[in-house]
């Protein structure tokens, strides 16, 4: 089987493209919009294949089998866990993965992956970290279990099984997930004292709010400095250390995000989504659009 090319991100839709496996069961429809749910079974054994990041919150767990799994980002050490029935992987995505494994036995092996939404994630640190919220970040926990987050995916599981998923039902347990995440798996930047090396949490919210709000309007990097009284080049590099991209990245993915809703949620043109979102140039829209998820806008509409 040939895949196709393997882009560093992609959508929470389309990353089960990239997948090894037979997929058994997907959350489709109303109620998996703000949370993403697949089932695999995968192979006795692979050779090494690369998956995409995502964004968002993922969540991996073996709901059963037993293997020897390898894991590796760029050319790094592979990082080797014996995976077994409960074992869970908890990443905030970033850069593109290289992934093997082995059985250890017959039982076949069947593995549940969950994306959360960063809306939905996003209220989850709100609640738990209050002002310090933007400087939180999700961890990335390889080869664990938590009974809890366990006992939540089951019902995920099960729901995705039902005629007609219930979306209050999905998004609560995802409200429930996100805030387990949040509470146990997450960590603030720059705790202790006070660190200058990056924004103050107050500061960076004001300025990321204000980027969402106005997210159609050109960058203008001169324009975000000045809210905060300080310098293009000290703006620059502060929001870059706060956030892991620089201003200019973090409002593409803002429009990006926001260009995603607009696709699933309404009926209208690509074209009039693009100018909502900022872009006057829908060949130059489709073009980040294709960079972020690893699909064109129409396909991503068409995923379901």
């Amino acid at each position: 089987m040939i895949r196709k090319p393997v882009p560093d991100t992609t959508s929470a839709e389309a990353w089960d493209d990239y997948n090894i496996g037979k997929r058994i069961a997907v959350g489709s429809g109303p109620a998996w919009r703000e949370v993403r749910l697949s089932v695999f079974e995968l192979p006795q054994v692979t050779e090494t294949f690369t998956m995409p990041a995502v964004t968002e919150p993922f969540i991996a767990w073996a709901a059963s089998g037993n293997a020897e799994f390898q894991e590796r980002e760029g050319n790094g050490p592979w990082k080797t866990t014996r995976v077994k029935s409960g074992t869970l992987f908890v990443t905030a995505g970033g850069a593109p993965y290289d992934m093997r494994w082995r059985s250890l036995g017959a039982e076949p092996f069947e593995a549940v992956l969950v994306i959360i939404s960063m809306p939905l994630f996003n209220a989850a640190l709100d609640e738990v970290f209050g002002l310090k919220a933007p400087t939180a970040r999700l961890r990335d926990v390889s080869g664990f279990e938590d009974l809890r987050l366990t006992a939540l995916l089951q019902l995920l599981r099960d729901e995705v099984e039902s005629r007609t998923a219930s979306p209050l039902f999905v998004r609560g347990i995802g409200q429930a997930i996100a805030v387990h995440l949040a509470r146990h798996y997450a960590e603030v930047s720059n705790t202790g004292k006070a660190d200058h090396s990056a924004l103050p949490a107050f500061k960076l919210k004001r300025v990321t709010e204000w980027m969402a709000e106005h997210l159609a309007e050109e960058f203008n990097l001169a324009r975000l400095a000045a809210q905060l009284g300080i310098s293009e080049f000290h703006f620059n590099r502060l929001f870059k250390r706060a956030t892991g991209v620089p201003p200019s990245q973090y409002q593409i993915r803002l429009r990006i995000d926001a260009a995603r809703r607009l696709l699933r949620e309404t009926t209208r043109s690509v074209i009039e989504i693009a100018e909502e979102v900022g872009y006057s140039n829908p060949s130059h829209f489709a073009r980040l659009f294709r960079k972020e998820t690893g699909l064109s806008p129409s396909d991503y509409r068409r995923q379901k």
